[in-house]
């Protein structure tokens, strides 16, 4: 696994290479709580180039989720191969989390107020 940041004036974006797994779920977690240790609030992960991810990397997504919820943070996933997308879908996530189909569309929907979840 990989994870490249860029910081945008909406957000942190990490694009995440390869895949996510019991070996790598720890270097991702690492990767956005550092992020949220600098004091950014609002965090997109860029799956696009994903192929991959285990429960251990759903339970850093939801881990980040807790993190994240105050009132002016944004968690946004976005870029979902059709295979992330059917975990997602098999695990209730995309009821949680915010989707988005692009980065584009992360750093668009990260300049609004969040949604509220049902």
């Amino acid at each position: 696994m990989d994870i490249t940041t860029t910081i945008h004036d909406t957000a942190a974006v990490l694009s995440v290479t390869g895949r996510v797994d019991a070996l790598t779920a720890g270097d991702l977690e690492g990767a956005i709580n550092g992020r949220i240790d600098r004091g950014e609030r609002k965090i997109i992960l860029d799956f696009t180039r994903l192929a991959y991810i285990s429960s251990g990397g759903l339970r850093v997504l939801l881990a980040t989720a807790k993190k994240l919820h105050n009132e002016g943070d944004r968690f946004i996933l976005c870029g979902l191969s059709i295979e992330v997308q059917k975990v997602m879908n098999l695990a209730g996530f995309t009821a949680i989390f915010s989707i988005c189909a692009t980065p584009s569309d992360a750093l668009a929907a990260a300049k609004e107020p969040a949604k509220p979840r049902p």
